[in-house]
């Protein structure tokens, strides 16, 4: 599933494609996807002016000159292809603008979704509250993560995941940021001393940051909405990378599972569980 360097990057390219543009077509070629449509989806878009294109978390977000927002959610396999040749039978919904592009919404799996709302509304939608803090804003730092980790005996891993700690962040990152914090995965979190910590806060940004300037990562489906292919996956230190030498120290990457999803970790560089 796309994690926050894929949304940010998907959201950035439709920028030029979008913003300012109005929609003079919303083309719905099934009534769902993961779930229904909102029934008035279509008609509350199409004339709409697009004012602004944003992020939250996993989420992609357009906001409109009548005060709603379109939520965007790729889910495991959605993309958002920009003048395409053709459209194919997983381009769900297409979009058409006043310059003469179209945007079509491409799903193959189905697992995405579009929902509007009101954007005065928005922090109280269902997918959207209680999502934590950006980690590429303000509110990330290391006081946030010691509040986060004190006292609980949940993994190191466990606790990053959880959306109502830190927005966005998803299996891949997560590893990258762990190994170069060096911390290992299964650590609970009340047992991670403080510098480790303060490595943290400071490398999920660098992450984060080094991630969307690749253009994400495409292990799959993800592709920017030109077609251009995400290369951070070329750098990863341990993540999908078991069996091979680590990037600092040759020990051969380790593989473990938590909570059904693979974790990947260097056993040198990141010792000791608590």
């Amino acid at each position: 599933m796309p994690e926050l360097p894929e949304v940010e990057t998907v959201m950035r390219g439709l920028e030029p494609v979008w913003l300012g543009q109005r929609l003079d077509g919303v083309i719905l070629h099934r009534p769902n996807l993961r779930r229904p449509f909102p029934q008035d989806l279509g008609q509350r878009l199409t004339g709409a002016v697009i004012m602004r294109l944003h992020r939250r978390a996993k989420y992609g977000l357009m906001d409109t000159d009548r005060g709603d927002t379109l939520i965007i959610h790729l889910g495991m396999s959605g993309r958002m292809r920009v003048d395409p040749d053709t459209i194919g039978k997983h381009d769900h919904v297409v979009f058409t603008t006043g310059n003469g592009r179209t945007v079509a919404f491409n799903d193959a799996r189905r697992f995405g979704s579009l929902d509007l709302v009101s954007s005065a509304d928005l922090a109280a939608h269902p997918l959207i509250a209680g999502i934590g803090p950006e980690p590429l804003g303000p509110e990330f730092g290391l006081g946030l993560l010691e509040r986060a980790f004190s006292g609980r005996m949940a993994p190191a891993k466990a606790l990053l995941l959880d959306q109502r700690l830190v927005a966005g962040l998803g299996n891949i990152y997560v590893c990258e940021s762990l190994f170069r914090a060096g911390i290992h995965p299964a650590t609970p979190g009340s047992h991670v001393p403080r510098p480790r910590l303060k490595a943290l806060a400071a490398v999920i940004p660098a992450v984060l940051a080094e991630a969307i300037a690749a253009g994400g990562s495409s292990l799959r489906d993800h592709a920017a909405p030109d077609g251009t292919l995400g290369y951070f996956q070329t750098g990863f230190h341990v993540y999908g990378r078991e069996g091979a030498p680590c990037t600092a120290c040759g020990t051969p990457v380790a593989r473990i599972v938590q909570s059904a999803r693979s974790s990947f970790f260097c056993p040198s560089c990141q010792r000791g569980r608590g």
